[in-house]
Protein backbone atom coordinates (compact mmCIF):
# COMPACT_ATOMS: atom_id res chain seq x y z
CA UNK A 1 0.00 0.00 0.00
CA UNK A 2 1.36 3.33 -0.67
CA UNK A 3 1.29 6.21 1.66
CA UNK A 4 -1.08 8.72 -0.19
CA UNK A 5 -3.61 5.91 0.56
CA UNK A 6 -2.49 4.75 3.99
CA UNK A 7 -2.93 8.59 5.00
CA UNK A 8 -6.43 8.84 3.20
CA UNK A 9 -9.24 9.57 5.74
CA UNK A 10 -11.10 6.76 5.96
CA UNK A 11 -15.31 6.90 5.57
CA UNK A 12 -17.38 6.40 8.47
CA UNK A 13 -14.93 7.32 11.06
CA UNK A 14 -15.69 10.97 11.48
CA UNK A 15 -14.51 13.02 14.59
CA UNK A 16 -16.49 13.23 17.34
CA UNK A 17 -17.29 16.76 16.94
CA UNK A 18 -17.97 19.91 19.82
CA UNK A 19 -20.57 20.14 22.12
CA UNK A 20 -18.59 19.64 25.48
CA UNK A 21 -15.55 21.83 26.76
CA UNK A 22 -12.97 18.19 27.05
CA UNK A 23 -13.69 17.36 23.78
CA UNK A 24 -10.68 19.38 22.13
CA UNK A 25 -10.31 19.89 18.58
CA UNK A 26 -6.56 19.25 18.63
CA UNK A 27 -7.39 15.97 19.06
CA UNK A 28 -10.69 14.92 17.59
CA UNK A 29 -11.04 11.29 17.47
CA UNK A 30 -12.24 9.19 20.02
CA UNK A 31 -12.65 5.44 20.98
CA UNK A 32 -13.93 3.96 23.99
CA UNK A 33 -12.28 0.88 25.47
CA UNK A 34 -14.43 -1.34 27.85
CA UNK A 35 -12.73 -0.65 31.30
CA UNK A 36 -12.72 -4.70 32.47
CA UNK A 37 -10.55 -5.02 29.44
CA UNK A 38 -8.46 -2.43 30.10
CA UNK A 39 -7.66 -3.21 33.41
CA UNK A 40 -6.71 -6.84 32.43
CA UNK A 41 -4.46 -5.67 29.66
CA UNK A 42 -2.96 -2.81 30.51
CA UNK A 43 0.75 -4.18 30.21
CA UNK A 44 0.04 -5.35 26.54
CA UNK A 45 -1.94 -2.38 25.59
CA UNK A 46 0.88 0.05 26.86
CA UNK A 47 3.53 -2.17 25.07
CA UNK A 48 2.02 -2.44 21.55
CA UNK A 49 0.62 1.15 21.59
CA UNK A 50 4.70 2.01 22.68
CA UNK A 51 5.86 -0.23 19.88
CA UNK A 52 3.58 1.36 17.60
CA UNK A 53 3.99 4.77 18.66
CA UNK A 54 0.73 4.97 18.76
CA UNK A 55 -0.83 7.53 21.37
CA UNK A 56 -2.32 6.37 24.40
CA UNK A 57 -3.75 9.31 26.24
CA UNK A 58 -6.76 8.92 28.46
CA UNK A 59 -9.39 11.81 28.51
CA UNK A 60 -10.78 10.88 31.82
CA UNK A 61 -14.11 10.58 30.59
CA UNK A 62 -16.22 7.55 31.37
CA UNK A 63 -19.30 6.47 29.41
CA UNK A 64 -21.78 4.00 31.53
CA UNK A 65 -23.18 2.20 28.47
CA UNK A 66 -23.58 -1.76 28.89
CA UNK A 67 -20.55 -1.27 30.84
CA UNK A 68 -18.11 1.00 31.91
CA UNK A 69 -16.00 2.26 29.18
CA UNK A 70 -12.76 4.67 29.48
CA UNK A 71 -12.05 7.25 26.38
CA UNK A 72 -9.11 7.63 24.43
CA UNK A 73 -8.48 10.62 21.99
CA UNK A 74 -6.09 10.71 19.29
CA UNK A 75 -4.78 13.42 16.96
CA UNK A 76 -4.93 11.73 13.54
CA UNK A 77 -7.64 9.58 12.22
CA UNK A 78 -5.30 6.57 11.57
CA UNK A 79 -4.18 6.26 15.10
CA UNK A 80 -7.53 5.90 16.01
CA UNK A 81 -8.49 3.76 13.99
CA UNK A 82 -5.93 1.23 14.15
CA UNK A 83 -6.46 1.47 18.03
CA UNK A 84 -9.68 1.02 17.66
CA UNK A 85 -9.85 -2.30 15.51
CA UNK A 86 -7.10 -3.91 17.42
CA UNK A 87 -8.82 -3.13 21.09
CA UNK A 88 -12.25 -3.99 19.79
CA UNK A 89 -12.97 -0.09 20.92
CA UNK A 90 -16.32 2.04 20.40
CA UNK A 91 -16.32 4.78 18.06
CA UNK A 92 -17.44 7.72 19.47
CA UNK A 93 -19.48 10.58 17.56
CA UNK A 94 -21.11 13.08 20.53
CA UNK A 95 -21.88 10.97 23.08
CA UNK A 96 -23.44 7.74 21.34
CA UNK A 97 -21.26 4.95 19.82
CA UNK A 98 -21.17 3.96 16.55
CA UNK A 99 -20.46 1.29 14.68
CA UNK A 100 -18.77 1.83 11.07
CA UNK A 101 -17.08 -1.33 8.77
CA UNK A 102 -13.66 -1.92 9.42
CA UNK A 103 -11.71 -0.68 6.58
CA UNK A 104 -9.66 -2.60 4.29
CA UNK A 105 -6.07 -3.09 4.04
CA UNK A 106 -4.93 -1.33 7.09
CA UNK A 107 -1.51 -1.64 8.78
CA UNK A 108 -1.12 -4.62 10.55
CA UNK A 109 0.08 -3.31 14.34
CA UNK A 110 3.38 -4.87 15.41
CA UNK A 111 3.21 -7.31 18.49
CA UNK A 112 5.74 -7.80 21.65
CA UNK A 113 7.31 -10.54 21.22
CA UNK A 114 5.90 -13.49 23.27
CA UNK A 115 2.74 -11.89 23.73
CA UNK A 116 -0.46 -14.03 23.18
CA UNK A 117 -2.42 -13.71 20.06
CA UNK A 118 -5.40 -11.03 20.89
CA UNK A 119 -8.87 -12.71 20.16
CA UNK A 120 -12.29 -10.43 20.56
CA UNK A 121 -13.92 -12.40 22.96
CA UNK A 122 -11.29 -11.72 25.47
CA UNK A 123 -12.45 -8.43 25.35
CA UNK A 124 -15.87 -9.05 27.59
Amino acid sequence: MRLPELLMPRQGFIPRGGGHPQWRKSRPYHVALEDGYIRKHWAAIGAICRLNSLPFNATGERIREGGLWCVYEFEWQLDAVLFWTRFDGRWLRGTEFIYPEPPQNLPKLREPHGMKPFHPRDAR
